[in-house]
């Protein structure tokens, strides 16, 4: 059972880099307060759009992760659409990627051998 649960969240992301870290947290910043001010309005048709549009953005610059489904369910909690889960979450995302990529070795292309 082990090797399955490592299989799936082990996800292969495009290496992370400044400027990845700072556009994902950008988007989500930008996402979590427009949601804010949008929010009182009862506009929930517009969050749904934009949870969408958040998570193709983000997964586009992150590769995709499934810590990223969670706030979908958690916009649908009275309060929790409050919160800053896109925040939240994809710095969650850029921790765990960054744990990934320092246990993984670059790799090195093996020496040819010449057998006589």
């Amino acid at each position: 059972m082990q090797p399955v649960l490592s299989k799936l969240n082990h996800t292969n992301g495009p290496r992370l880099t400044k400027i990845r870290i700072i556009l994902a947290l950008a988007i989500a910043v930008f996402t979590d307060g427009l949601q804010l001010l949008l929010g009182p309005l009862g506009w929930a048709f517009i969050d749904d759009i934009i949870d969408v549009i958040a998570m193709i953005l983000t997964s586009l610059v992150l590769g995709f992760h499934w810590l990223l489904l969670p706030t979908f369910v958690l916009k649908l909690i009275p309060l929790a659409d409050d919160l800053p889960t896109w925040t939240a979450c994809v710095a969650a995302v850029i921790v765990l990627r960054r744990r990934e990529q320092r246990k993984v070795p670059p790799v090195q292309a093996e020496k040819p051998t010449i057998e006589i």
